[in-house]
């Protein structure tokens, strides 16, 4: 599996043939994003910081959005999302945590996530995580304390912070004592690769 990020909350997976984009952000958005093909693309919150799903279309490639709390099962992947209330550019909205099961791998993407308290549902199936997608503490999202505390407490394997500047990181790296992780281009990993860590911070250059 490899993990590349462009800014704010987009990210891209590939695994194999197989490509899934989480959040990019669309037309309106002072966020940072990239265009790029993916058969699946994830929305965890219906604003331009997050829906720009047509940078996810590729020539005819053209995504299966998925978007809102729910099951979902497609090309292969196995997707829950749980709906969490939140509040972003001063509108009340529900954003969506998704749990992401590929290839023997789950990975977790908490969105746009304001309030370190999750559902019920959520917190009793959020287990196992090998990746967890954090926002660390930019305007509506979680602080860098929450965010930290958050993440601990749902025992990821590996933890990758998203949606901040180069204050709040800094700020979320010394709070988690990971002040000298070095960003890297990109994260390329196997269930193997993660057996035994417990919550090591991956920084992603964007």
């Amino acid at each position: 599996m490899v993990i590349n990020y462009a800014g704010g909350q987009c990210f891209k997976v590939s695994q194999g043939d197989l490509t899934l984009a989480f959040n990019p952000p669309g037309k309106g958005s002072s966020l940072q994003g990239s265009k790029f093909g993916a058969d699946v693309a994830f929305v965890s919150l219906d604003h331009p910081d997050f829906n720009g799903t047509d940078n996810a279309r590729f020539g005819e490639r053209a995504p299966f959005l998925v978007q809102g709390p729910g099951e979902y099962e497609i090309k292969g992947v196995s997707v829950r999302g749980y709906g969490t209330p939140t509040t972003y550019a001063g509108e009340k909205s529900i954003n969506t945590v998704y749990s992401v099961q590929l290839e023997g791998m789950k990975l977790c993407f908490l969105g746009a996530l304001g309030s370190p308290e999750l559902p019920a549902a959520a917190t009793q199936e959020l287990d196992d995580i090998d990746v967890l997608f954090v926002p660390v503490g930019n305007k509506d999202v979680l602080d860098y304390a929450q965010a930290y505390k958050l993440a601990v407490s749902l025992e990821p394997k590996a933890v990758i912070p998203m949606h901040y500047d180069t204050a709040t990181l800094k700020s979320f790296l010394k709070e988690a004592g990971a002040e000298g992780t070095k960003p890297v281009e990109k994260l390329t990993i196997k269930k193997k690769d993660l057996e035994g860590k417990e919550a090591e911070i991956v920084v992603l250059q964007s």
